[in-house]
């Protein structure tokens, strides 16, 4: 049975090993709220300003990013958060009289929905299929031999593995604890609790951290009481409220960038779902809406998007509705580990068919797109090229492979020579770092530049 007080672990691993900082810096914050503020500040967070969500070299502000998209996952988690502090403090978290409850929990869950895509490599997710698609294609030069065990993190490489490597290896200052975050945000940042070597055979689908990382994940599992297949609570609640966002709100840019309309979404849901609870009543709100601001002059144009914002505002709250239902009802189960593998609280949710129906309108509207298809397609060949060189620089020799990997972050450079893992799986591993790590016009200005160079 999994216990809240260890699941809110407001230690650090720095601090358990007795290498604690003593500078005073908490200006009366609680441990939890001062994983947010780092997480906020750190380099990374800010690098997400030129990541692709959906639309990659998108050059209309006003569609997302990956930033603006964590920025929306972390409120929805926070919201959700103050929800069961305040609302469900009974259900949830029983007679547990901790007062500090009502800060810790909203914290806790802002923090991990701003840092969940902290890894993902740049031009989104077809940015990982590049790279695992690269790794694959590479094995043997690359690990020796087909099919060896240190391969299976690189050719199933996944952006949750490698934001847990960035928080707790990369962002170095003068010691190998990243940011130093606590137990209870790094717990519930692993969506996936098994490694690549387990994750098929347990029924997961990804692998949620590197073999590099394996003796932290085993830290933080006795720190909190998990272990491996068993997810903390608020994962759950960050997953949800990510999917949300990218179906929900992944259409709003769709919609913004005039591909499809609000019409569109209205005839799509009605076709898809026309007995589904959840889904009339969001689109009755929604229509409501669009009848009355046809009525107030606006243009096509301004009448589409404040329709779709609307639509936006129901079903969000639609869903969120469905998640804290869901979850006051299975919290027994989840507290009891008794879970099934990839269990999803919007799956099981009474707002499962509109979200699905969602993604196939994200899908076939958005993702599909021929525009998104040829963007796609350049972002790949991009990742690939830039992979090539940079891995002569890691494992080549000669000027050009000099230059190559004096071009690798230097931080990442340390963490490389300092790795225990065996020497193919080290090198594997920086360039992993240092490609992922990229954002997309980086990325892009490296490969002309090492293109240019590379005779």
């Amino acid at each position: 049975m999994l216990n809240w007080n260890q699941l809110l672990n407001g230690q650090r691993r720095k601090d358990k090993h007795g290498l604690g900082s003593t500078v005073l810096s908490a200006n009366g914050r609680i441990e939890l709220e001062r994983d947010y503020d780092r997480i906020l500040f750190a380099t990374p967070t800010r690098r997400m300003g030129d990541k692709t969500q959906v639309f990659p070299l998108e050059r209309n502000d006003s569609v997302r990013n990956r930033l603006t998209h964590s920025h929306e996952v972390s409120s929805l988690a926070r919201s959700i958060g103050i929800r069961l502090a305040f609302d469900y403090r009974r259900e949830i978290f029983g007679d547990d009289s901790d007062p500090n409850l009502e800060r810790c929990v909203p914290a806790l869950l802002a923090a991990i929905g701003l840092a969940h895509d902290l890894g993902n490599p740049p031009f989104g997710h077809q940015g990982e299929k590049a790279i695992q698609n690269w790794f694959r294609h590479n094995e043997e030069k690359v690990f020796g031999s087909k099919n060896h065990i240190d391969s299976r993190d690189f050719i199933n490489f996944d952006g949750n593995a490698q934001t847990f490597r960035l928080v707790t290896r990369l962002q170095i200052l003068n010691d190998s604890y990243g940011l130093n975050l606590t137990y209870a945000t790094l717990a519930s940042m692993i969506k996936y609790p098994v490694s690549s070597i387990e994750a098929k055979g347990l029924g997961w689908k990804k692998a949620g951290y590197f073999l590099s990382e394996q003796q932290i994940i085993e830290d933080v599992w006795q720190q909190t009481g998990l272990s491996q297949g068993i997810r903390h609570p608020f994962t759950y609640i960050m997953e949800a409220c990510d999917d949300i966002a990218y179906t929900i709100l992944d259409a709003e840019d769709i919609v913004k960038k005039d591909i499809a309309s609000f019409s569109d979404i209205v005839d799509h849901l009605t076709h898809m779902n026309p007995d589904d609870d959840v889904t009339l009543s969001v689109l009755n709100g929604a229509k409501a809406k669009n009848k009355e601001f046809k009525n107030a002059g606006l243009s096509p144009k301004e009448l589409n998007d404040v329709s779709m914002q609307m639509f936006r505002v129901y079903a969000i709250s639609a869903m969120v509705s469905a998640i804290l239902e869901t979850l006051v009802a299975d919290i027994k189960d989840i507290m009891q580990g008794a879970s099934k593998a990839n269990y999803n609280l919007l799956e099981h949710s009474k707002a499962a068919d509109f979200c699905k129906a969602m993604r196939e309108f994200d899908y076939i509207h958005g993702y599909r797109h021929k525009s998104v298809l040829e963007l796609e397609l350049r972002g790949n060949n991009y990742i690939s090229g830039i992979m090539d060189m940079l891995w002569q620089g890691i494992a080549g020799e000669g000027l050009f492979s000099q230059y190559a990997f004096n071009r690798i972050s230097e931080n990442y450079r340390r963490i490389y020579q300092d790795s225990e893992m065996s020497e193919n799986y080290r090198k594997a591993q920086l360039l992993a770092d240092a490609v992922s790590g990229m954002t997309d016009s980086y990325l892009i200005y490296l490969h002309d530049e090492l293109k240019a160079l590379n005779g």
